[in-house]
């Protein structure tokens, strides 16, 4: 057992170093190219961020492991939202743009809904996949386009960060293509680690591979998410935290949920106790961000703070339900009442936060 949490924490490393090489070569190379600062960000970082999803997924769909491909991707979306912005928000304030609130936001939920839709029948399979896929090639051209009518302050936050220009030299561009390379070699190597070890786990503890991509592994593969918006938020660059958790998770659910569809021998099968609770949280989640997102244009630590009570909640029930599975009939009792006041919770917030402007305007 020892040896397996070795490998997995060997392959762990192993990612997050391939995906950190990876994100720096290509942002380098595309840099010295005259690629925008925030075509960059928006694109090659995010996609780099989210490569150890990727490699994980991809690697455990053809392997036929679709349970765990499947708790990855569901996982890592619950913790990108709940986890991560509530953290992140708890440390700093985050201030939201208003194309998260009118277009991003409105987009995850949209696109969460259309994969609960999907997985409805029980299963995703390489058409699911592919109409998926195609979305996502769909989202990123629209995101490319809405770039160029991005704010100013929004453009020199991505300018900050991702401006680190070179001189367009040969020996640049082959260090920066080695670089991509070796990123991409690590992936493969850490993906096959991780999974494989993840697996050897699961059995160990008499746990569904489910459970372990909606625990362990999501959690893991999400770290460079952590890492990104954390130190940007700290920064003060709040559009790129909050961009890259709501970005990551509508390429989790169309690219790496998509490509896994279409590779995997037999297509994904989604388990009837997924469709009646971890995707109904994943959907849950993803509304979860209109109202906090539209109350004063911000995540407040209140909001943060509350966030986190989710992901802790979400996991104590992974826990019980890993243990017993009756405890389902629990769960959906508690998401019954738990819901509403979620949103009793908002609305007293939002009546909070109404009333301390009107004073401040008294006052001015």
């Amino acid at each position: 057992m020892i040896s397996t949490i070795l490998l997995f924490v060997a392959g762990l490393v192993v990612l997050i170093l391939g995906a950190d090489l990876l994100v720096r070569g290509a942002s380098r190379l595309a840099a010295a190219f005259g690629i925008s600062p925030l075509v960059i960000g928006l694109t090659i970082v995010a996609i780099g961020t989210a490569s150890p999803e990727i490699a994980v997924s991809v690697q455990a769909a053809i392997n036929g492991q679709g349970d765990l491909m499947l708790g990855n991707v569901l996982g890592s979306n619950i913790f990108n939202i709940l986890f991560i912005l509530g953290i992140t928000s708890v440390v700093v304030p985050i201030v939201i743009a208003e194309q998260l609130i009118r277009k991003d936001a409105p987009t995850l939920l949209g696109v969460s809904l259309l994969t609960f839709v999907l997985a409805f029948d029980g299963g995703l399979d390489a058409v699911d996949g592919v109409i998926l896929a195609l979305l996502l090639a769909v989202y990123v051209v629209f995101a490319l386009k809405q770039s160029r009518s991005e704010s100013k302050k929004v453009q020199k936050e991505y300018a900050e960060e991702y401006a680190q220009k070179e001189p367009r030299t040969m020996r640049n561009s082959i260090s920066n293509t080695v670089f991509i390379l070796i990123g991409l070699g690590l992936l493969v190597l850490g993906s096959n680690w991780l999974v494989d070890s993840a697996v050897q786990i699961a059995k160990a503890l008499g746990v569904s591979e489910l459970v372990i991509g909606l625990t362990i592994v999501a959690v893991s593969t999400s770290l460079p998410e952590v890492a990104t918006s954390v130190i940007a938020a700290l920064k003060g660059e709040s559009d790129i935290a909050v961009g890259n958790a709501v970005g990551s998770n509508i390429f989790n659910l169309l690219g790496v949920l998509g490509v896994g569809a279409i590779v995997s021998p037999n297509g994904i099968v989604v388990a009837e106790h997924v469709l009646q609770f971890d995707m109904p949280v994943m959907v849950f989640v993803a509304l979860v961000t209109l109202p906090i997102f539209y109350i004063d244009s911000r995540i407040s630590r209140m909001e943060g703070w509350l966030l986190l009570a989710y992901y802790i909640t979400y996991m104590v029930f992974i826990i019980l339900r890993a243990a017993d599975s009756s405890a389902l009939n629990s769960m959906k009792l508690f998401v019954a009442f738990f819901v509403p006041l979620t949103f009793i919770a908002l609305i007293v917030i939002a009546v909070r936060s109404a009333h301390a402007k009107r004073q401040n305007l008294n006052a001015t």
